[in-house]
C-alpha cells in the first residue's frame, strides 16, 4: 500500500490533547509497517470532545477516528486503519454525523478539509473565486454586494458591513478616484472574550480565507495596505498566518499584482501584548501605531479618521471570512440564510459545562435550547443547566426559561442580551450567580485602560459593593447602590468595556435574585 493520505489536526485544541504525539506515532508506525503515507496537518472539524480526531482518505471517502491517543495508533493500523476498517474508535464519515450534518458551513467550509497553508489546496476547494470576481467588478458593485447580502459585523456590535465599507470608499482617495491619501484595512483578531475561539480556529484552519476577504475589502475601498492585529496568546495562529501570508505572496495573491490584475494589496501581521482593551477598535489602532492601547473619543469614526489618521475599514476575522463566499456565490445566496435582519451564518462556540463542546456554524434562527441539548448534549456534569452566558464575559446571563430564544441579533436585544462573538458558556445548577457578578466587575477593573472614570473607578467600587453583599452587610442598600453604579457604568463609560459590564451583573440580579438574597460562610469579609 502506498500514498495513504492521513489527516491530523494542527488546531491548538487538538495539539493540547496530544495531536502532535499522535502524528509522530502514525509516521513511525507506518514506517515500521512499510506503508507510505502522506500526512496532512489540517484544521479542526470542531468536535472538541473527539479530539484528536484523525481521518484517513479511502476509496469510500474520508473516515474519521477519535479521540485517538498515541498509544492507540499501533492498534489502529493492526485493525486496518489505512483502509478505513472497523475499530472501537471508528466514527465513519464526519459529514454523516448528526452533529455535523445539519450545519450550514460557509466560513468554515474548508476548515478541517484542506491543508491550511497550501494555496493550491485552497484554490482547489473554491478559494480565490470571490476575489477573482471582485477584480472584475467596480468598487461600488463590490460594496453593493456586501451591503445587499445583509452581512453585519460578527464582533459584537453587529454594524452593517456594507455601510462601513461605503463610508471608507466615499472618503477622499476612494477606489473610483485618484488616491489623495492612503486607506487601510485592519482585521481585529484580538479575540479575548472567554468562551470564544472561532477566530483562532479560522486563522489556524483556513488563514487564506481571511487573507482573501481582506484583499477583497482593499480592492473595494481603494486600500493597498492591510494589517492583521493578532493577540499574542495565539502562537499557533501566528505561525499559520505568517506562513499563509508568505505563500500568498509567492503565489501572486498578495503584492503588486494580485491575481494578475495590476492592483496592489500588501498585508502585515501585528501582535498585541495581552491587553483585552485592544479588542476595542480605536485602542487597537493606537497599539498598531506603537502607543499604549487606549480608547479614542468618537467622532471621528475610524472609517473617517482611523489608522494613522486615514480612512480605515476595521472588521473582525469572521466578518472578513464571510466576504469571499458572498463575492463567489452572490449576495442573495448568502442572504437566503438567516432570519429577519440577521442574515447569513454564525460560527457558534459551545463551551463550559457541556458534554459536547466545540464549534458549529449555523444560520441565524436556531434556538439556544437546540444548541445546548441537540448539539451540546446537555451538561457534562449531568445536572440541569441553570444559566448560559452568551457573548463573552460582558454578555448577559440567561435562565432556562429563555432558552427558546432564537439566535438573532434583535431577539437577543429584546431580552437584554447580545450575541457578541457567538460564544456560549453553560453553567449547571451549582453555579453561584453572585460570584459570577463579582467576576464581571473584577474583570472590568483588571482590564480597564483607565481613560474614563466610570470604568476605571466604578468597576473597582463595584467589586467592593458585591463583597459587602456577599458578607450580608446592608444587603438592600448595597443592592440599590450596585444598581446605581451599573447605571453610571452603562451611560458614562467611553467604550463598551465599561458600558457592557453591567449586563452580566444586572441580568444575574434580575434572573437569579435568590443568589443575592442569601449568605454563605465563604461570603464573609476577612
Amino acid at each position: 500500500m502506498s500514498g495513504v493520505k492521513v489527516f491530523v489536526p494542527r488546531d491548538a485544541v487538538a495539539l493540547a490533547l496530544g495531536a502532535e504525539r499522535v502524528a509522530q506515532a502514525i509516521v513511525e508506525t507506518a514506517r515500521l509497517r512499510g506503508i507510505d503515507i502522506e500526512l496532512v496537518r489540517n484544521g479542526s472539524r470542531g468536535l472538541f470532545w473527539l479530539e484528536p480526531l484523525i481521518e484517513v482518505a479511502t476509496a469510500a471517502g474520508r473516515i474519521a477516528y477519535g479521540p485517538v491517543a498515541a498509544a492507540d495508533v499501533p492498534g489502529l493500523f493492526a485493525a486496518g486503519f489505512p483502509d478505513g476498517d472497523a475499530h472501537a474508535l471508528r466514527l465513519g464519515a464526519v459529514e454523516a454525523m448528526d452533529w455535523f450534518a445539519h450545519q450550514q458551513r460557509l466560513c468554515f467550509a474548508r476548515v478541517g478539509i484542506t491543508d491550511p497553508l497550501s494555496v493550491a489546496d485552497y484554490v482547489a476547494h473554491g478559494g480565490y473565486r470571490g476575489l477573482q470576481n471582485a477584480l472584475a467588478m467596480g468598487a461600488g458593485d463590490i460594496v453593493a454586494a456586501v451591503t445587499d447580502s445583509g452581512l453585519r459585523g460578527r464582533g459584537g456590535a453587529a454594524f452593517p458591513t456594507g455601510i462601513k465599507w461605503r463610508t471608507v470608499l466615499d472618503a477622499p482617495g476612494g477606489a473610483s478616484a485618484v488616491p489623495a491619501a492612503p486607506k487601510y484595512i485592519v482585521c481585529n483578531a484580538d479575540e479575548g472574550d472567554s468562551g470564544t475561539f472561532s477566530d483562532r480556529m479560522l486563522m489556524e484552519g483556513d488563514p487564506l480565507c481571511l487573507i482573501e476577504g481582506m484583499t477583497i475589502a482593499g480592492v473595494a475601498v481603494g486600500a493597498t495596505q492591510g494589517y492583521i492585529y493578532l493577540r499574542c496568546e495565539y502562537p499557533h495562529a501566528r505561525r499559520a498566518l505568517d506562513a499563509a501570508i508568505a505563500n500568498a505572496y509567492a503565489a501572486g495573491w498578495l503584492g503588486a499584482d494580485i491575481g494578475g490584475s495590476g492592483k496592489r494589496f500588501d498585508l502585515e501581521l501585528r501582535l498585541g501584548a495581552g491587553a483585552y482593551i485592544c479588542g476595542e477598535e480605536t485602542s487597537l489602532l493606537d497599539s498598531i501605531e506603537g502607543r499604549r492601547g487606549q480608547v479614542r473619543f468618537k467622532p471621528p469614526l475610524p472609517a473617517i479618521k482611523g489608522l494613522f489618521g486615514k480612512p480605515t475599514v476595521i472588521n473582525n476575522v469572521i466578518s472578513f471570512a464571510s466576504v469571499p463566499v458572498i463575492l463567489d456565490q452572490g449576495a442573495q445566496f448568502y442572504r437566503d440564510f438567516g432570519v429577519g435582519r440577521s442574515r447569513g451564518t454564525l460560527p457558534i462556540q459551545l463551551g463550559g459545562n457541556l458534554k459536547r463542546t466545540g464549534l458549529i456554524e449555523m444560520a441565524f434562527g436556531v434556538t439556544l435550547r437546540e444548541l445546548l441539548y441537540d448539539y451540546g448534549g446537555g451538561s457534562h456534569s449531568g445536572r440541569p443547566i441553570r444559566a448560559v452566558q452568551v457573548g463573552g464575559p460582558l454578555g448577559a446571563y440567561l435562565p432556562e426559561r429563555l432558552f427558546d430564544t432564537v439566535v438573532d441579533y434583535e431577539a437577543f436585544a429584546a431580552i437584554g442580551a447580545m450575541l457578541g462573538h457567538g460564544g456560549i458558556v453553560a453553567f449547571d445548577d451549582t453555579v453561584d450567580m453572585l460570584e459570577q457578578a463579582r467576576y464581571a466587575l473584577e474583570f472590568c477593573a483588571v482590564e480597564s485602560c483607565g481613560k474614563c472614570t466610570p470604568c476605571r473607578i466604578g468597576s473597582t467600587r463595584g467589586v467592593e459593593v458585591v463583597d459587602r453583599i456577599r458578607a450580608d452587610v446592608d444587603r438592600e442598600k448595597n443592592l440599590a447602590l450596585l444598581d446605581d453604579l451599573c447605571n453610571t457604568l452603562r451611560h458614562g463609560s467611553l467604550c463598551a468595556l465599561g458600558g457592557l459590564t453591567p449586563d452580566p451583573v444586572i441580568s444575574a440580579i434580575k434572573h437569579f435574585p435568590e443568589d443575592f438574597a442569601r449568605s454563605a460562610p465563604s461570603h464573609r469579609l476577612d
